[in-house]
């Protein structure tokens, strides 16, 4: 083969290797989610957009951008819902101003709403609003019978599909006992309700963070050992996968609110935005990205998944 025709071949060789890599390249999409820092001082740092890293597989992904819920601003504004189930003995009537305080101490930019879970869905007392005494005013004692109980992840979801705000930073705080009454025994090997990973599932894909209070209903389920620590642990799973927190007195009802209702605070108050590039995949789904950071004494806590839109064919 003569050298001019044998380069020609090379050339064309290496000008097809180079676009099929262009090709198989994966772009990326703008992907957003909520995250908070933790501390071992008493006032976290405030982190700028060159102090987080996100990795997903062994890529590092861009930041794009990151706000701080501390900013006030309307970017940062919160939709925050308290859901009560409904089934829960009417002792937690003891702590309702404790739930009142807490609304009307939000920020201004901070919408709340109140509803009742119960029968699998949400009744709505009280819509998002910034009128925080209104939404004060809407709490009530639960009805404290089984039957309203059913299952608090049917009502979850039933929220979640239909999420009626708008903010960037939404958190939920649940008070129940987490028994899924409506699905009933559902086997010693399956440690949470299947209803659990799909609530989960939806509370990430929206950026839902959930906090909760494990607050004990009556009935026969409300005296079982196992139920009542399988209710609390679905309730920390909610938590975990969803960079929230669940809150408990073993399997006692809590003496007081306040501590929780405190640390839920500072929580929200140490929230940021986080804006990065993803690397998709054919279908849009959740992924796991690693989040952190190299500041000194800092922990940052996130979902466990993020929505990644598909590829853009």
């Amino acid at each position: 083969m003569k050298p001019a025709l044998k380069a020609v071949i090379v050339i064309a060789i290496v000008s097809i290797a180079v676009a099929l890599l262009a090709q198989s390249t994966p772009q990326t999409v703008p992907v957003r989610t909520v995250i908070r820092v933790e501390s071992k001082e008493p006032t976290p740092p405030e982190l700028s957009r060159q102090d987080v890293m996100v990795r997903q597989g062994k890529d590092r992904l861009q930041v794009t951008g990151l706000i701080s819920a501390k900013a006030g601003s309307a970017a940062s504004g919160l939709d925050l819902y308290i859901l009560i189930d409904d089934g829960t003995q009417t002792s937690l009537g003891l702590h309702l101003d404790e739930l009142r305080e807490f609304i009307t101490s939000q920020p201004a930019n901070t919408q709340v709403a109140v509803g009742y879970m119960r029968n699998g869905t949400v009744n709505v007392a009280q819509a998002l609003t910034t009128d925080h005494a209104a939404a004060a005013k809407s709490i009530r004692l639960p009805l404290g019978y089984v039957g309203a109980g059913g299952s608090p992840y049917l009502s979850l979801m039933s929220l979640l599909k239909q999420w009626p705000g708008q903010n960037a930073r939404r958190a939920i705080l649940m008070v129940s006992d987490g028994i899924d009454r409506f699905r009933g025994d559902f086997g010693p090997l399956a440690p949470f309700s299947p209803d659990l990973y799909t609530a989960s599932d939806l509370a990430q894909r929206a950026g839902v963070e959930i906090y909760s209070i494990f607050f004990r209903s009556g009935g026969h389920l409300g005296h079982n050992y196992w139920e009542l620590n399988r209710g609390q642990n679905s309730l920390a799973k909610l938590a975990e996968d969803t960079a929230g927190e669940s809150f408990y007195l073993g399997l006692d009802n809590p003496v007081d609110f306040q501590p929780y209702l405190k640390e839920m605070q500072t929580d929200l108050e140490n929230q940021y935005i986080l804006a990065f590039l993803a690397k998709p995949k054919p279908k849009a789904g959740l992924q796991r990205v690693k989040i952190f950071t190299e500041v000194p004494k800092v922990e940052i806590v996130a979902p466990n998944g993020v929505w990644v839109p598909a590829m853009v064919r």
